[in-house]
């Protein structure tokens, strides 16, 4: 399985977000080529700025794994993860972190800038369907407004 055929799930579950009424984006965690979370953005359903799809996916892993760690897992996101959500990787010290479109407001990078929010062993990915992520979060905003 290749790095765009998960992020494509990720991307289902970002429009279940946009489905619910939820900034469209979605998550998942992937160990051994098998996905054993997904999520989607429920801050406004839970009435919770932390229920992140990034947040809703890890919490599900944990729970799967009966572990608080996911060195050999990796997370598909559609939008670059903020910086609570990147705490919460760390955290995990989760293998693999791959995400599709860039978050210049909310994104850990505005905050961190150059700074690795990532455990040191995490392997990050970049860009996979960037266009499509980004293209979903465009639609969404343009209804809103």
């Amino acid at each position: 399985m290749t790095d765009e055929y998960y992020m494509m799930l990720a991307l289902k579950e970002a429009k279940r977000a946009a489905e619910e009424d939820e900034v469209p984006v979605g998550a998942l965690v992937v160990l051994n080529e098998k996905v054993i979370a997904r999520g989607y953005n429920m801050t406004e359903k839970l009435n919770d700025p932390t229920a992140h799809a990034e947040m809703i996916a890890l919490t599900s892993a944990f729970s799967f794994l009966g572990s608080k760690y996911l060195s050999g897992a990796a997370l598909y996101v559609t939008v670059e993860p903020c910086l609570m959500c990147a705490g919460g990787l760390y955290w995990s010290k989760i293998g693999k972190v791959v995400y599709g479109t860039d978050d210049e407001k909310n994104g850990y990078k505005r905050v961190t800038g150059t700074n690795w929010p990532f455990h040191p062993r995490t392997e990050l990915v970049r860009g996979v369907l960037k266009d499509e992520c980004a293209q979903l979060m465009k639609e969404f905003f343009q209804k809103k407004r």
